[in-house]
């Protein structure tokens, strides 16, 4: 069937997009579902960094290539063998497709998936190949979901069912950037109450991990950005206290404020300066998480010895070490209780034709979370 997709070809073209327009809105011919696999009408999806990590060239992806992850819609058709799925079902689009078999999987930590980061990087679906063209020739996924679109074919594995009562462009943001920020404090960090918490980077992942640091009883939480106009936003989700994160004396005054700096620091802007920060305002026996994808080219260094000396954790958390089928859900309880308000977070929604003057506001960092609803 013709669909629109938003598809990048070059990439690494300069900003502002709304001029050079990296994603062109073009007729693609999508393929029926096979085995395993589902179509999706999608509803609504969130633009995240790591869409924009691809766009400006920091991620490098095959190209022709269909955006976009953060999706939630409507399933319309069903190929063979799946289970426990069908149409008229509402879902939310996962980035990490498991295959369920390999080690990491049977580990239970399917963000490591060996075989769905293998296709992710080739930008094919789970099983292989795309089921995606134009003009005869393939257009690659994006980590098997490509859904900047009118509709999709995933993986099956690729999507966790949902109540049908929520909004696709608020249900949307659990697929990413409520299940890795708010996952990096309960799964990866297991932040304990009453602890400290700074967290370094203000974006919708950053604000997320600020609503898992309230759930999970933190007494401080410290925000942290180079961007003060979204301290307002930050204290209104829970944080007790926020710095500007480039000001000379920031890391004097946040070791200050926690008595020799914070149990738990998390850096959520995918950049070096603040990882650097916030390794130094985490205190002697703490643990610095990083949920970031900085260029593959950019390299973080500390003293090992505070390793030692200190006992030191640093740690990588991604996909917010989730388990998408257990997660989502009981995220969306929580925000269906009122615990999680994580719609707070978006900032607006916009057409898919607007797709490029909306990046232009992500990489400026005046926004927490934009939205694309699909007619």
């Amino acid at each position: 069937m013709e669909i629109k997709a938003a598809v990048l070809h070059e990439m690494g073209l300069p900003a502002p997009y709304a001029e050079s327009k990296p994603l062109k809105i073009e007729t693609l011919e999508l393929d029926d579902p096979k085995s395993n696999e589902v179509m999706i009408k999608v509803g609504a999806i969130g633009l995240c960094h790591s869409d924009l990590s691809v766009i400006n060239g920091s991620r490098p992806r095959p190209t022709p290539m269909a955006l976009g992850h953060e999706a939630a819609g409507e399933i319309v058709k069903v190929g063979d063998n799946v289970k426990d799925l069908q149409e008229g079902d509402h879902v939310v689009c996962v980035f990490v497709p498991s295959c369920g078999h390999c080690i990491p999987c049977r580990e239970g930590r399917p963000a490591l998936c060996e075989k769905g980061a293998k296709s992710n990087e080739k930008g094919e679906l789970l099983d292989g190949g795309v089921r995606l063209h134009a003009d005869g020739k393939d257009v690659h996924h994006h980590v098997g979901v490509s859904g900047f679109a009118t509709h999709v074919v995933v993986s099956a594995n690729s999507v966790v069912k949902v109540d049908k009562d929520i909004p696709f462009e608020k249900v949307a943001i659990f697929g990413c950037a409520v299940i890795t920020g708010i996952g990096a404090i309960i799964n990866t960090a297991q932040v304990k109450p009453g602890s400290t918490v700074a967290v370094v980077g203000l974006g919708g992942i950053g604000l997320n991990a600020i609503l898992g640091a309230k759930l999970a009883g933190a007494s401080k939480i410290i925000a942290l950005d180079i961007n003060p106009n979204k301290f307002d936003l930050a204290k209104k989700l829970g944080a007790t206290n926020t710095f500007d994160s480039s000001d000379e004396t920031v890391l004097e005054e946040v070791k200050e404020l926690t008595n020799g700096g914070v149990n738990y620091a998390f850096e959520t802007a995918g950049v070096v300066p603040a990882m650097e920060v916030a390794y130094k305002i985490t205190r002697r026996g703490g643990m610095t998480v990083t949920t970031g994808l900085p260029d593959p080219k950019h390299n973080f260094s500390f003293p090992q010895v505070t390793l030692t000396a200190e006992e030191r954790t640093v740690k990588g958390s991604y996909v917010g070490s989730c388990v998408p089928t257990r997660d989502i859900p009981r995220f969306i309880e929580l925000y269906k209780q009122g615990r999680l308000p994580v719609d707070t977070l978006l900032s607006d929604t916009l057409k898919l034709e607007d797709i490029n003057e909306g990046f232009d506001r992500l990489h400026k960092g005046d926004v927490a979370r934009l939205v694309v609803k699909m007619d």
